[in-house]
């Protein structure tokens, strides 16, 4: 009798990222309108809408926030968890109208529930959050009202004397009229490539940005002025971005403009600041060009201790990557990172954020051309386009690795918004986008990325009660990684306020370093992974 004996060859198959759209099954099918689908005839219509991902009612899960243009609402949908979404808009009191912007979050009133701000083209709206069973619009009570109609556009929480309240900073794009602003051909600043499209930015009138400080009594007071934040003239903003870029203990704020120079407002303390992005290198590119900045995300991702800044562009623009050399100054290091080869793309959405947990920040940018009918001109530029998700090579590099990553690559939308938190706890981080004039998209992995992982969630108690502005130092298996809660980001959009740290083998940290805002130093010895780790600011961590 003969026997056949069959031999399998086994292969060591590397992980890979395979990101999934899983929006339609989670309940996510409304439609939310943002101008013309075929042409636009003003710019209003083309500067789209940012998303949210926040745990409204304190749950442990995350929600979901997504920004409308006119003719549709803002929606809010609960996380019913197990990747299910439910419309709770109108029960929560956020119907709106209007041509909506930007969204940060933030615990202003420090009651323990993260309240929201939303800029719009017309009055902004505060929203503060009563126990997480509604939302009361309190921009009258709180002294937001503008006195005429603005173009709001990225917006941040921030704390920025380290008072324990937080202040808020407004960006502003241009002043925008639709009775006095020219018909798409009427000038040179009305044409894409010969063809007639909508106006600006050019041609039209610059804005200032705003700054706010809160009173603590449940009030704001503009500080503009004296603050110095509405001295910088001749600059179309846009997204906004704060940190400690400089590492003085007091939190930054940088903008990326559209077609000028970004700003970079260091803070000097006693409530001012000073616009310095020229002299600390993030202003232009490497050749000292003023891009078309839109969005923004920071992070140590070549692990030297200090954050980045990434500024998506324009097409025919480079993406931009500063890196941050130590005490806020930057060098562009887009060509030698690996990031100048994506060129065609119009650029919104950002973040850093580690797909594989293998502690290092990987990055992913969505797009979408500003223009429709750039399809007319049947050229490698389109309205709709796909997404660019870049791996960290660990040396300062990056590499595209799109055309791999899964299905949800390969869709093409006008995306703007893009927001990055772990939807259902699991250790991966999704991501949600706003897509004009479509549904918006969930990116979910398909399966679990290899490494170990761990989750923060801060809560301030002498400092602001979200812990916006502490820095975090994260030591495993003997190499240290840096994280920073910020409100807003990206393009016009709010991520998760929890910092995701990947692990890679380590199944445990060694410690975790917390500064807080209020300047207290807090140190917590050995955790395992695979937790959501809670810590209170000068208290004993809980576990969830």
């Amino acid at each position: 009798m003969k026997s056949t004996f069959l031999v399998p060859l086994l292969a060591a198959v590397a992980w890979q990222p395979c990101f999934r759209n899983i929006a339609a099954e989670a309940g996510l099918k409304d439609v939310f309108p943002n101008g013309g689908t075929v042409s636009k005839q003003f710019i209003i219509e083309t500067t789209g809408s940012g998303i949210g991902v926040i745990d409204y009612d304190n749950d442990g899960l995350l929600d979901i926030f997504v920004l409308s243009g006119d003719g549709g609402t803002n929606r809010m949908y609960h996380n019913e968890g197990h990747d299910q979404f439910r419309d709770v808009t109108d029960a929560l009191g956020l119907h709106s109208s209007g041509w909506a912007q930007g969204v940060c979050a933030g615990d202003f009133d420090n009651d323990g529930f993260t309240d929201l701000f939303v800029t719009f083209w017309g009055q902004n709206h505060l929203y503060r959050n009563i126990q997480g069973k509604r939302f009361e619009n309190v921009t009258a009570t709180a002294h937001l009202e503008q006195n005429r109609t603005r173009y709001n556009t990225g917006c941040a929480f921030l704390d920025i004397d380290n008072d324990g309240h937080l202040d808020l900073f407004v960006a502003n794009y241009l002043k925008f009229d639709p009775a006095s602003t020219p018909k798409p051909g009427a000038n040179p600043y009305c044409f894409y490539r010969g063809i007639a499209v909508n106006c600006g930015p050019r041609g039209l009138p610059f804005d200032r940005n705003i700054l706010y400080r809160n009173n603590g009594d449940g009030t704001f007071t503009d500080i503009s002025e004296s603050s110095g934040i509405a001295e910088p003239e001749g600059h179309y903003s846009l997204g906004v971005l704060t940190g400690d870029f400089n590492e003085d203990g007091l939190t930054d704020i940088y903008v990326a403009c559209d077609q000028t120079p970004s700003l970079l407002y260091i803070n000097k303390g006693h409530g001012k600041f000073e616009e310095e992005g020229v002299i600390r290198g993030v202003a232009f590119d490497q050749n000292g060009k003023a891009m078309s900045g839109m969005g923004v995300t920071a992070a140590d991702y070549a692990g030297v201790g200090h954050s980045g800044i990434f500024r998506t562009n324009f097409s025919d623009e480079f993406e931009t990557l500063y890196r941050n050399r130590g005490e806020g100054n930057f060098d562009d290091v887009t060509l030698d990172s690996g990031l100048g080869q994506n060129t065609r793309y119009v650029g919104w959405g950002t973040g850093f954020f580690d797909f594989k947990n293998d502690g290092w920040k990987d990055l992913l940018l969505v797009n979408g051309h500003v223009f429709p009918e750039v399809d007319s001109l049947h050229i490698d530029i389109h309205y709709k386009d796909r997404a660019i998700l870049y791996e960290n090579l660990r040396d300062g590099k990056f590499r595209d690795i799109s055309n791999q990553a899964g299905p949800a690559l390969l869709e093409k939308h006008s995306s703007r918004g893009a927001a990055f938190g772990d939807i259902d706890n699991d250790g991966s981080i999704e991501v949600a986008i706003n897509n004009q004039n479509e549904t918006p998209s969930l990116w979910k992995l398909a399966t679990a990325p290899p490494g170990h992982w761990i989750l923060l969630r801060l809560i301030g108690t002498k400092s602001n009660r979200s812990g916006i502005g502490a820095r975090v130092k994260l030591v495993s298996s003997g190499r240290a990684q840096f994280g920073e809660v910020r409100s807003g980001g990206s393009y016009l959009s709010q991520s998760d306020v929890r910092l995701h740290f990947g692990l890679g083998d380590a199944r445990s940290v060694d410690s975790i370093e917390i500064t807080w805002p209020s300047g207290i130093h807090q140190v917590l010895g050995k955790q395992a992974a695979g937790q959501i780790l809670t810590i209170t600011e000068a208290n004993a961590p809980s576990k969830s």
